[in-house]
This record gives structure tokens, C-alpha cells and sequence, in this order.
């Protein structure tokens, strides 16, 4: 065997181990390609703010991502095959939509197979303007694989799908034409009615929205979509139809413009209802200083001596009493456990029941309400409605709480409307208009829309309430209501009722006027006179 034939065994191994080192070397520099080949679509693709996952994001991903930044109003950095075409057009749209924001939810995304190079997603869009009136609709995304990566195709159908290419949105506030008119006619909501019923116009919108097959607040804007030269083309959004009718509502306008006009003169907080003595709401106005709810409609107050239209009412049918019937009405008078003063500590000694009521004397009213059954004065309340429970569309009412009382002293007290007894300002307003009409009256917002009566009433008899319209008459000619001569004939009955710690007291006129009832409810204001001023003013207006 020649030399070439033979090998040592050293010269062996150095063999093998150098083939065994080229073949890792060639391994690892396998896995090095691999990686790098895995790694490259990521690092070459995206623009400036682009993820360096967006090569594996799906549609569904995309879309998404595209419309976290389509609500916040800038495209630069959007997932979009025309970055600049997308931001310039999208920036020129919600200026032309003032200030309106959008909010967009993801819809329907198909399921794409690997090879896939286009598919589509929708999305539903809600546009919020000023007044809270919202444009929704559904969108549609069209989405292209560009450079391995999906992207949104641009287009103007992007910003609504029927918006085309050289077109564009615009905004006008909405017609003349109200939403919500009142009882001759004119605009509560919509049209010019900016300003009238403020407390009113979350109740007044959402029924007229709902009867109207739509939720919502109704539009306060018309969004169309017109062509370069600024011609409409289509409106999408808020144009009502020659047909479309208003929702008649029973307030007044004048009404409601001489009651918002009389409460907001008044520093404190202020309240006051007027409806037709049939029920039918004209007014309900509250100042600032009364809150942003409509606790005309539902606050429930110690009502003080209004309520002695009913602690008399008890007395003529249960306490064996008449309008003429002599009655003392001493400065102070301890009845039961409770010391009773009237007004200044003013004594009239024996006057007719009539004259009690005129001067407002507590001594009287607590006396004859402590001779009454337990349940005697809550019987007359019902009979004015104030326990009875009503379902105004678009209100949530109440109109009082008079249960019967627990004890004697209970008794007094709730005999000049103290203690136990609450009653709304529409309840003392129902009040008066049972005086007025002689019958039980529902309450009422609309006209073709009824209330629904979940507790009515009966009220009293003719006989009885004659001889209050009596005592209520003279209240408002020599009584605590005389600065209401020169109103006409008013008939009426003031109170002054303490709350809290006793330290203040709310003023209150409950009364009617030919066929309109109305209550002022003045908190704070310590006295009935300011709301007997109030009263005038609304009476004049």
C-alpha cells in the first residue's frame, strides 16, 4: 500500500472534526437567513408612526385601527393606501360639520382566505351636533393587501357611503319648521323656539322623537352632501318632508314666555305652574337658582297655609263648619303639645271661618284640624288630587303625599300644611283647578297623546267648594293676596312654610283666574309676598 492509500490516525481525526465544524457552521448560517428572511417584510414596509407588527395584522385589525383614528379626526398615521388624499379630504369634512364629533363601531369583517388581495368591512357611524341631535348611519371600508401588508383603500365613501368623488358634506341649521309646536302653533322645539320651556325641552325633544319612530333628540342641523360647485346634491341628515306634522303640545308660548320672564326676576330659586283649569299645561318654568330638574313636576314641599284650601275643605264636610261659622283666632294657642302663632302674632278674637282663611290665621286652621278624624284631612287632599299618581309622556310627576296622621300633635300641624304634609307645585296647581272646575282634572303635556290615570280622584262636593271659592275670593280682596286687586278676579290662597332646621321658609301663591290655575313656589324667600308679586307679574304678562 502506497503512501496515499494510508493515513494516520491523527491526520483522521483532524478530518473529521473539520467537516463536522463546516456543517454547523453551514446550519448556522441557515438559521441566520431564515431569521433575517422572517424579519424582512416588517423592517422594509410602514411609514413614519406605522407598528412594525402591521405586516401580520389582519383586516379585522386594520379596520379597527383605521377607525380608533377616523373618531379622533387624523389620518396621518392611518392604515391607507393615500395618506395625504385621506387626511386633506377627512380634515375638510368635520370642519364642515362644525365641530361635530364621531364615534364609529367596527362591524362585519369577513373571513379572508391567505391568498386573499382585497376584502371589505363595515362600520356604523354617530355623529353628535350641538343641541344633541346624532346622524348615524353604516359605513363600508374597502381594504387592499399593498406591499404584503392590508391597508384601507381611500375614497370619499370612506367619510359616507354616498359620497362621491368630487363631492362634499355640508351643514345648515334645520328648517323653520318645529319639532314640537305648542297649542297655537308655534315652535317649542326646532324652528325658532330656541330659548322657550328650557326645563321642558329634554321631555318635549325625546317624545317627539319617539313618536316619530326615532330616539334621540331631533336634528337641529340638515347635513347634505353637494358638488364642487356647492350645489345639493341629496340631504342625508335632519331635512323633514312637506308632510311631516309637529307634535302639538298644550303649552302656551306666550304662557310659558310671561312665566320663565316673571321666575327669573326673582334672586332665589324660583317655581311656577299654570295649566287651563281643564288640566291642560301652559307653563312650567323654573329660574337657575331652582336647578336644572324639573321639580316643578315632581319636588315635593311643606305647601304651609296653600294647604289650608283643603284643612277647610275637611272642616266643611267634617267638622260641622261653614264659610260664615264664628271661629277665635287668638295671637298664640297651645293645642295638644304644640304652640300655634299666626303670622306677626296678629289676633283677630272671633271672626267668621271666611275671615280665618283670608288672614291666614294658624290658630284657627290647627284648632279645627285637631277635631278632625285621623284621616280626615288625607280624605280632603285626594280630594284635590294630591294623592293621586299620573303618567305624563315625557314626565315623571308627583303631585303630593297626605297620609293620615299618626297622632294629634301630627294632626296640627299638618292642619297649615307643616309636618308630614308634601305637595308638588303641579299638585298645588291641580289643586286650584279642582276649585276652579268643580271636578277632578288629569293633568295633561299633549294634545293626541293621552295621560294615563294610575290613581284618580273625586272632588268634593259643589256645595263645599262654593263656600271655598268664597274664602279663596276674599284672600285676594282683603286678605294676605290683596296686592292682587288690580289682577282681575283671582281667587287664591298664600303660605309661608318652614323646611330644614326651621331657620328659613318658602313663600307660596296657589290660585286661578278665569280658567287658568297656576302655583308660585318661591324657596327661601321666607314670606308669601314676593310670591304674590310673582304671581302679578305672570297675571300682567
Amino acid at each position: 500500500m502506497g503512501e496515499s492509500e494510508s493515513m494516520s490516525p491523527a491526520r483522521k481525526r483532524g478530518i473529521l472534526i473539520g467537516a463536522a465544524l463546516a456543517v454547523v457552521a453551514i446550519v448556522v448560517a441557515a438559521v441566520v437567513l431564515l431569521v433575517k428572511e422572517d424579519r424582512a417584510p416588517a423592517a422594509s414596509g410602514g411609514g413614519p408612526g406605522e407598528s412594525t407588527e402591521s405586516a401580520q395584522e389582519s383586516p379585522a385589525q386594520v379596520a379597527a385601527r383605521f377607525l380608533r383614528l377616523f373618531d379622533m379626526g387624523d389620518l396621518t398615521t392611518a392604515p391607507v393606501d393615500d395618506p395625504a388624499a385621506a387626511t386633506t379630504a377627512w380634515a375638510g369634512a368635520r370642519g364642515a360639520l362644525h365641530g361635530a364629533s364621531v364615534k364609529t363601531a367596527l362591524g362585519e369583517v369577513p373571513t379572508t382566505p391567505g391568498d386573499a388581495t382585497t376584502t371589505s368591512a363595515t362600520f356604523h357611524a354617530a355623529w353628535t351636533f350641538a343641541g344633541n341631535s346624532v346622524w348615524k348611519y353604516e359605513g363600508k371600508l374597502d381594504l387592499v393587501r399593498n406591499a404584503g401588508k392590508w391597508v384601507v383603500r381611500w375614497a370619499m365613501s370612506v367619510i359616507h357611503p354616498k359620497l362621491e368623488a368630487g363631492q362634499r358634506l355640508s351643514v345648515a341649521p334645520v328648517s323653520a319648521k318645529p319639532v314640537v309646536a305648542d297649542r297655537d302653533g308655534k315652535a317649542l322645539v326646532g324652528g325658532d323656539a330656541a330659548g322657550v320651556a328650557p326645563i321642558l325641552q329634554g321631555a318635549l325633544s325625546k317624545v317627539a322623537a319617539e313618536q316619530n319612530g326615532g330616539s334621540g333628540t331631533p336634528a337641529t342641523v340638515t347635513v347634505s352632501r353637494v358638488d364642487v360647485s356647492g350645489k345639493p346634491v341629496e340631504t342625508l341628515f335632519g331635512q323633514a318632508t312637506e308632510t311631516d306634522k309637529p307634535l302639538v303640545s298644550t303649552l302656551s308660548v306666550a304662557s310659558q314666555t310671561a312665566a320663565q320672564k316673571a321666575v327669573d326676576g326673582f334672586q332665589g330659586p324660583a317655581i311656577l305652574v299654570a295649566m287651563k283649569t281643564s288640566g291642560e299645561l301652559l307653563a312650567v318654568a323654573q329660574n337657575g337658582a331652582a336647578g336644572n330638574q324639573p321639580t316643578a313636576l315632581n319636588g315635593l314641599y311643606s305647601p304651609g297655609s296653600a294647604f289650608k284650601i283643603a284643612t277647610a275643605t275637611a272642616a266643611l264636610q267634617q267638622g260641622g263648619v261653614t264659610a260664615d261659622s264664628p271661629l277665635a283666632c287668638p295671637g298664640s294657642e297651645q293645642i295638644g303639645t304644640r304652640t300655634l302663632k299666626n303670622d306677626n302674632g296678629f289676633d283677630l278674637g272671633t271672626v267668621s271661618l271666611k275671615t280665618a282663611f283670608a288672614a291666614s290665621c294658624n290658630t284657627t286652621f290647627g284648632r279645627l284640624a285637631g277635631q278632625l278624624p285621623a284621616d280626615g284631612l288625607a280624605k280632603a287632599a285626594t280630594q284635590f288630587g294630591l294623592n293621586a299618581d299620573f303618567e305624563i309622556p315625557g314626565l315623571a310627576t308627583e303631585t303630593g303625599k297626605v297620609e293620615p296622621s299618626s297622632s294629634g300633635d301630627e294632626q296640627v300641624e299638618a292642619g297649615i300644611g307643616q309636618g308630614r304634609v308634601q305637595v308638588s307645585p303641579l299638585g298645588a296647581a291641580l289643586m286650584a283647578a279642582t276649585v276652579a272646575t268643580g271636578k277632578p282634572v288629569v293633568p295633561k303635556l299633549w294634545q293626541g297623546l293621552e295621560t294615563k290615570v294610575n290613581a284618580g280622584y273625586q272632588a268634593p262636593p259643589a256645595g263645599v267648594l262654593n263656600q271655598v271659592r268664597a274664602m279663596m275670593r276674599e284672600v285676594c280682596t282683603t286678605g294676605t293676596a290683596k296686592a292682587l286687586k288690580s289682577s282681575g278676579a283671582v281667587f287664591g290662597k298664600t303660605g309661608t312654610a318652614q323646611f330644614g332646621s326651621g331657620a328659613d321658609a318658602n313663600g307660596w301663591f296657589v290660585g286661578y283666574r278665569g280658567d287658568v290655575a297656576f302655583a308660585v313656589m318661591l324657596e327661601g324667600s321666607n314670606d308669601s309676598k314676593p310670591a304674590v308679586q310673582l304671581a302679578a307679574k305672570f297675571l300682567a304678562g
